[in-house]
């Protein structure tokens, strides 16, 4: 099975999203919450995540993930991951009570492609104060990919996460993740990192890329936004339409892609100094925004 067979794969079963020149998109990817040990990656930065999200929350945006939201490698459930940020999933349900919330299925949260495994454990929590089961959300399916399609225009944004181009981490994600718990969740905690992830190789990042690129040469230049290697991509118009929104766990900073009033643009949130010594949390626009009818299929 190629990486050409598996895009096509979730290119044809991609959930399909309407939209036009008043729709607002945060795509965000590989936030990797975790269990707020010493090995979560997203514990640095999920001040700054939850503050981007409660931004694009008032402003009216529907929020994309494109997979490894959850770190289902290094923690055995949901629940530990559920307890050690709360606060973000009870945001991330206001999205879905209002139906803005669109999430993709990565490498490290794969179990999420069966919905019986969604359903018992996302549905719903143990609130112990109350001694209670509450809901989270019920309902709620995830997808191998989602497709933005414009209703006038017809032209499409075809977001995935982008490991279909990995066949380690799609074909043995068994086996990748059982050495991730075993042997390198240890070992990260003293500084080593995970040789087969794309993210801390290079030349595989490289690859994957590459095996991205030439799908969307095959496919008339369709516009492609993905995750997985955690390095954030912005074309100009004219170039192969590969976007990548990078991730959540840079240090000290979580890129992500926005799409509004039918422009696309690269962003990223940190933290910086006022003049008075003290921080804050903003944003910063690091490509576009450039037309979405720019990047014209072929």
């Amino acid at each position: 099975m190629s990486s050409n067979f598996r895009l096509d794969r979730a290119y044809q079963n991609a959930k399909i999203i309407p939209f036009d020149g008043s729709s607002k998109f945060i795509l965000f990817s590989d936030c990797h919450r975790g269990d707020n040990s010493f090995a979560d990656d997203f514990a640095n930065n999920r001040n700054i995540y939850f503050h981007a999200l409660n931004h694009y929350y008032r402003e009216g945006f529907q929020y994309c993930e494109l997979g490894d939201g959850d770190e289902l490698w290094e923690n055995l459930s949901f629940e530990s991951i559920f307890e050690a940020h709360k606060n973000v999933y009870q945001l991330l349900r206001q999205y879905h009570l209002e139906n803005r919330l669109h999430m993709v299925w990565g490498n490290h949260d794969m179990v999420y492609r069966h919905k019986p495994y969604v359903d018992k454990h996302l549905s719903s929590y143990f609130e112990p104060i109350e001694d209670t089961d509450k809901e989270l959300f019920e309902g709620i399916t995830y997808h191998e990919a989602i497709i933005l399609k414009h209703r006038e225009t017809q032209q499409e944004l075809f977001c995935t996460h982008g490991h279909q181009a990995d066949w380690w981490n799609y074909v043995c994600w068994r086996i990748g993740r059982f050495l991730v718990r075993v042997l390198w969740k240890p070992l990260q905690v003293v500084g080593i990192a995970d040789p087969t992830s794309p993210a801390k190789n290079y030349k595989e990042l490289i690859r994957i890329e590459k095996r991205i690129k030439r799908w969307i040469l095959k496919n008339n230049l369709r516009i492609t936004i993905a995750g997985h290697t955690h390095r954030p991509r912005f074309p100009e118009p004219g170039q192969i339409p590969f976007f990548n929104d990078g991730s959540c766990v840079h240090p000290r900073s979580i890129t992500g892609i926005e799409i509004e009033n039918g422009e696309i643009s690269l962003i990223k949130w940190h933290i910086d100094t006022k003049p008075d010594g003290t921080l804050q949390i903003v944003r910063v626009l690091l490509e576009g925004p450039e037309k979405l009818s720019d990047y014209i299929d072929s």
